[in-house]
Order: structure tokens, then sequence, then C-alpha cells
């Protein structure tokens, strides 16, 4: 299983002027490639080959005086452009044709776009120094934050500024599964999943994790900063400093969510041999007027972490069709009861008279639907306290020291 590391660098004014040069070359020779399949569509021609289009566009361009400055930069970075234009046709067509989930055909990349990326591939030679820099041909040696010890030598490493001007590394490592399956034990549990919003997610044995509500907890700051954003003058460098604050500001939402989903992902997986949740239709939910929430809780992340985890841990991981009854059913006598708005969470089973909590019942019936044998625990439920915010000063929030799963009230470690 191929995965991705990433990790902060730091590079000085001089590397990011290099780097700078690298995405414009880059960009440059994507749109020249996009350019000339579009004129041969347009001429009923067949495509131009990713071959003839490196040796017009990258070999034959240097010797030109209109785009001699595509010699500044990693030859390597200008064919892993074209290579990626081939990617996003390649999948274009595959969704055409049903192989894949449908994308819209590749676009022009424009110079005012916030995120920026290039890759080198081995072919490039970079290295990581025995100092723990990253060197990169034509940028330099790149000061990196190492969160953690990679697995195996990774195989390339993409280069990528986001909209908040931070510059990253990410790794393609290519890992063991025999070394992933011994990390996390076989174990005898299975846990069914509900996912929500006043409660981010309620497993089958009753626990209740509460929505952390990132976002909605950080409403006041970005709306302070989006106002400050809105007071400056188009074109101007005041303008710039408050974009990238407000980009700032929701990459620390983005970055607890994603850590809240990840730590939360990796507790389950290790108590759990099987996981169950079922297939939300988030696309429709988005168009409600529970939209902000839906995007806050980032169910549809969290579920591919799920799903990713179960398969590199050997666990097992059960979708179950969004139309099944989960609310509605009894899971300890399966009478179907007719449809409850929201707002009743708890009602009396017309079959058996069992007082069924509503989403801890959903819970059970999305573990049965996927074939699990799990039971509700009848143990007193309790609202547990929702992880802490990150820290609002600075780029570089410190990790909690509590971990995300014991404030959230999942019991053990």
């Amino acid at each position: 299983m191929q995965l991705r590391y990433s990790f902060r660098v730091y590079p000085t004014a001089g590397q990011r002027a290099a780097l700078a040069r690298a995405f414009g070359c880059a960009r440059v020779v994507y749109n020249d490639a996009l350019r000339a399949r579009e004129d041969a569509r347009a001429a009923g021609l067949p495509f131009p080959r990713v071959g003839d289009l490196s040796k017009a566009l990258i070999t034959g361009a240097k010797r030109t005086p209109q785009r001699a400055w595509l010699g500044e930069v990693s030859a390597v970075v200008l064919q892993q452009s074209l290579r990626d234009l081939e990617a996003a046709y390649r999948n274009f067509f595959d969704g055409l044709k049903g192989k894949r989930t449908r994308v819209g055909a590749p676009r022009f990349k424009s110079r005012k776009d916030t995120r920026q990326a290039v890759r080198f591939t081995a072919n490039a030679r970079w290295r990581i120094t025995p100092g723990g820099k990253l060197s990169l041909p034509k940028i330099g040696d790149l000061a990196v934050k190492w969160s953690r010890t990679l697995p195996s030598d990774p195989s390339t490493v993409t280069v990528v500024k986001d909209s908040a001007g931070r510059y990253f590394a990410s790794f393609i490592i290519e890992t063991d599964p025999a070394a992933d399956l011994t990390r996390m034990p076989d174990t005898d549990h299975a846990v069914g999943i509900d996912l929500g919003l006043a409660h981010f997610a309620i497993l089958s044995d009753g626990t209740k994790i509460d929505s952390p509500r990132f976002l909605r907890r950080a409403e006041k700051k970005l709306k302070r900063a989006q106002q400050a954003l809105a007071r400056k003058a188009k074109g101007s460098k005041n303008r710039d400093k408050a974009r990238i604050k407000v980009a700032r500001a929701h990459a620390r939402v983005a970055d607890a969510r994603r850590e809240f989903h990840h730590q939360l992902s990796t507790k389950i997986i290790r108590d759990n041999q099987a996981v169950a949740v079922e297939d939300l239709a988030v696309k429709a939910l988005a168009r409600t007027r529970m939209a902000k929430s839906v995007h806050d809780a980032g169910w549809s992340a969290f579920v591919a972490v799920l799903e990713y985890k179960a398969a590199r841990y050997g666990r097992t991981f059960v979708k179950i069709g969004r139309f099944e009854p989960t609310s509605r059913v009894c899971s300890q006598c399966g009478v179907k009861d007719g449809p409850k708005p929201l707002s009743v969470r708890e009602w009396t089973c017309c079959g058996c008279g069992t007082l069924l909590d509503r989403d801890v019942n959903a819970a059970v019936n999305v573990a049965k639907a996927a074939g699990l044998a799990v039971s509700a625990c009848g143990a007193q439920v309790r609202r547990a306290p929702v992880p802490a915010p990150r820290e609002e000063a600075g780029t570089h929030p410190k990790r909690p020291t509590q971990p995300v799963w014991e404030q959230a009230g999942i019991p053990g470690a």
C-alpha cells in the first residue's frame, strides 16, 4: 500500500524564489501542453504524445529566447507536469466511460492560484541529507520539521505551497503489509457507527462522541479577519496580507479537524476487528440549511480515513446503503415503526416495549445491516467534553497533552 507523509518545510528567501520559479515553469509547460492538445482536438487530429510534447515544449523551447528560462529549473519538474496533464485526461475519459467517478476536463492553471506544487521523482536525484534536510536540485537544502520517522525510503516528493503561504514536503511511501498487521493485533470486537451533528459519532456500544464544531467555534475570529480583508483595496499589498491571515485561520480549523479524524479513527480501528458505517448522502445534505454543520463535521473525510486504515491494518470495513431504515427499526425485536422527526431522541418500541435511544439504536442497526454481531450496552450515556481547540495565535499550534479520544469520552487508550 502506498501512503503519503507530509512534513512542514521552511525555505529561506532565496529558496522561496527558486520554488516560485519552479512553480511558474511547471505551470507554463502544463498550459502549453493543454493548448497543444486542445488545438489538435479542434482540428480533428489525434492528441500529441507525451514524448512529442516533451521534445517541443521542453527541450526545444529551452533553445528559444521566449522560453530560455525553463532551463533554470529541474527538467524532472517539467516532465512531471506533462505526466500530470496526461493523468488528468485519463481520469476525465475514464469518468466518461463509467470506470471511475466523473471529473471535469483539464483546465488551464492560473498564476493567481493560491495552491502551487511541483513533484520530484528519483530521476531528479533528490535526497535527505545526514543533517535531516531535504536537498532538491536547483533549489537547495530545505529545513524540514520531522514529526515522525519515515518507515521506508520514499519514491517521490512533492513540494506544496498552500493558500496560507505554508510549504510542505509530501513523500510517497510503499509500506510493508506484514509490518502494518503486527502493529495492531486482532481483536474480537465489532462496532457500528452512526454519524450525526449533535454528536459526531455514536458507537453501537453506547459511546457518544460530541461534535467538536471547529469551524463554529472559530467563526468570530474568521468573521473579523474576513471583514478586514473586505476593507483592503484590491491589488494592494495589505490585501494580500489580509488574505493570508484569512487562509491561515481556515487552515488552523482544517488542521484541527483532520487531527481529530485521525486520532478517533485510529482508536476505533485499534479496538475493533470490524467497522460498519452508513453511506451518507453528503452532497444532498450540503444543499440544506445544515450545510455548514455538515461541512464542519467532515463526515466524508472521516469515513475515508477509516476505510484506508481498515485496509492497512487488516480490519473489515463495511458500508451499508443510505436507504436502510436504521432509525426506524427496533434493534431488539426488528419491528419497523413509522418515521419520527429529528426532535424525537428516544422512543418506545411498539413491539417489545423497549426504550430506545435513537442514535444508539441506529448504530446497532448499522452494524447488523453489515452482518456484524453487536448489541447496545445499555450503560448510562453521559455527555463528554469536546476536544480543546487549538491555539489561535501563531501558525504552529501545540498538540493537546490529553489524547482526543480521552477528551471525547471514549474509554481506554
